[in-house]
C-alpha cells in the first residue's frame, strides 16, 4: 500500500484527487492540507483518516484540533505545518495542488526529502522552475505533472525519449471570452469571468483562463517540464478541449493525447505511472465529437499571454514578479476593485517598474514575489 500526501485537499484538484484515490484503492492517504475550508477538511480527515492534518491558519487549527479531539490524527499549522505534511517520511508521492506561490517552500522541501511530485501547483515552476528541476534532479525524484495540457506532453514524450522535438502544441479552450476583442470586453463582470465553458475550477484559475494568463503559465511550466526552448512551445486555440496537447517531432509526426475534458484522467495517470488503471470516467464518442477546431490566440485582446512569454523570454526572477502581480490583480477584480481589461495593465505596470535579478536563490525569488505583491496592491486605477 502506498501513501501520499495532498497538499490542498479542499481545492478542485484536491477533491479530485480523493475521488481518483477512492477507485484505485491501492493508496492511503497519509497527510492533507487546506487554507481555510475547516469543514469539508474535516470530512475529508473523518472520511480518509490521514495521520496528519494543516491548516494555514492558526485560528483554524485550533478549532479543527477540537473537531478532531475524538480521533488520532495529528492538526499542524502554518508553513511548518504545509512541510511537515509534504516531508512525512513514509509517503513517496506529494500532490501539490494549493494555489499560489504559497506552494513553493513546501515543494522544495518534498523534493529535498526524496519526494516524487505530483505537480498542479503552477506557481512552483513559473517562480523557480530553474531551481524546482536542478534539485529534482539532484534528488533523482520524478515531477509528474497533473495538469492536463501537462499530462498530454508528458505521455506524448513517452516512447520516444532522444527523439529530437519541431515543437510542442499546448492547447487553450479560449475560455469564456474565446473570439472577443477588447472593446466587448469593456464592461465584462465577475460572473462573466467565471462562467467556464469546459472546466469545473476555482475562482483564480478561472479567471487566469479567461484572460490566457492561465495558458501563459502554462507556456512557463513546459519550458522547464520538457527542457524545451520557448519558441518551440506554441499555444493552440481549441475550443471542444478534446485534443489536450500534442508533441510534433521532427519528421513531422505528432503525437496527442485525447479525451474528454475531466481532470480525473490526468491526475490518476500521475499516480499510477507507468501504469495505466481503468477508470470509471467519461470517454469520448468521435462519433459525437466530430468537430475538432484550432486557431490563433489574439495576443492583443489577450494581453497576458504575451506579457508570459514576455516574463519568461526575460528569465531571472521577473517570472516570479509576474505572477506574483497577477494573483494581485486576479483578487482585486474578483473584489471588484478593477476591471477585467485592467489585469493585464496592473499586471505590465509592475514588470516595468521592477529591476530583473538574473543570479538569484529562492530567497530572491520570494522576496520578487513580496515586492510585486505590494506594488500590485498599491497601483491606482
Amino acid at each position: 500500500m502506498r501513501e501520499i500526501s495532498i497538499l490542498g485537499s479542499t481545492g478542485s484538484i484536491g477533491t479530485q484527487t480523493l475521488e481518483v484515490i477512492e477507485n484505485l484503492k491501492d493508496i492511503r492517504v497519509a497527510g492533507i492540507s487546506a487554507n481555510h475550508n475547516i469543514d469539508l477538511l474535516e470530512k475529508q480527515a473523518r472520511k480518509f483518516r490521514p495521520r496528519f492534518v494543516a491548516v494555514m491558519d492558526d485560528s483554524n487549527a485550533k478549532k479543527l484540533k477540537e473537531r478532531l479531539s475524538d480521533v488520532d490524527i495529528k492538526v499542524l499549522k502554518g508553513m511548518e505545518g504545509l512541510i511537515e505534511v509534504a516531508t512525512i517520511q513514509s509517503v513517496d508521492t506529494v500532490v501539490t495542488s494549493v494555489v499560489g506561490n504559497v506552494g513553493l517552500k513546501p515543494t522544495f522541501e518534498a523534493i529535498t526529502a526524496g519526494k516524487n511530485i505530483a505537480l498542479a501547483n503552477k506557481e512552483t515552476l513559473v517562480s523557480a522552475g530553474q531551481l524546482v528541476m536542478d534539485l529534482a534532479k539532484k534528488k533523482n525524484i520524478s515531477i509528474y505533472p497533473v495538469d492536463s495540457e501537462h499530462s498530454a506532453i508528458f505521455q506524448s514524450l513517452q516512447g520516444n525519449e532522444g527523439s529530437p522535438i519541431r515543437r510542442i502544441l499546448l492547447t487553450a479552450s479560449g475560455g469564456p471570452f474565446r473570439g472577443k476583442k477588447k472593446a466587448e470586453l469593456a464592461h465584462t463582470t465577475v460572473a462573466d469571468a467565471l462562467n467556464h465553458p469546459n472546466w469545473s475550477m476555482g475562482k483564480k484559475i478561472t479567471i487566469d483562463s479567461a484572460t490566457l494568463m492561465n495558458k501563459g503559465l502554462e507556456v512557463m511550466e513546459a519550458r522547464w517540464l520538457f527542457d524545451v526552448p520557448t519558441d518551440k512551445i506554441e499555444v493552440l486555440i481549441h475550443p471542444q478541449s478534446i485534443l489536450h496537447s500534442a508533441v510534433e517531432y521532427e519528421d513531422g509526426a505528432i503525437m496527442a493525447q485525447m479525451g474528454e475534458p475531466d481532470m480525473k484522467v490526468p491526475i490518476q495517470y500521475a499516480l499510477t505511472y507507468p501504469k495505466r488503471v481503468k477508470s470509471p470516467y467519461p470517454k469520448v464518442d468521435f462519433l459525437k465529437r466530430n468537430s475538432l477546431t484550432f486557431q490563433e490566440p489574439d495576443l492583443e485582446t489577450f494581453r497576458c499571454l504575451a506579457l508570459a512569454y514576455q516574463a519568461l523570454e526575460t528569465g531571472g526572477t521577473l517570472p516570479a514578479v509576474l505572477n506574483g502581480a497577477n494573483e494581485i490583480a486576479v483578487e482585486r477584480f474578483l473584489n471588484g476593485k478593477i476591471s477585467f481589461l485592467q489585469i493585464p495593465e496592473l499586471i505590465e505596470q509592475t514588470m516595468n517598474a521592477y529591476t530583473v535579478k538574473y543570479e538569484y536563490t529562492l530567497e530572491d525569488l520570494l522576496e520578487a514575489d513580496k515586492w510585486a505583491r505590494s506594488f500590485a496592491s498599491n497601483l491606482n486605477f
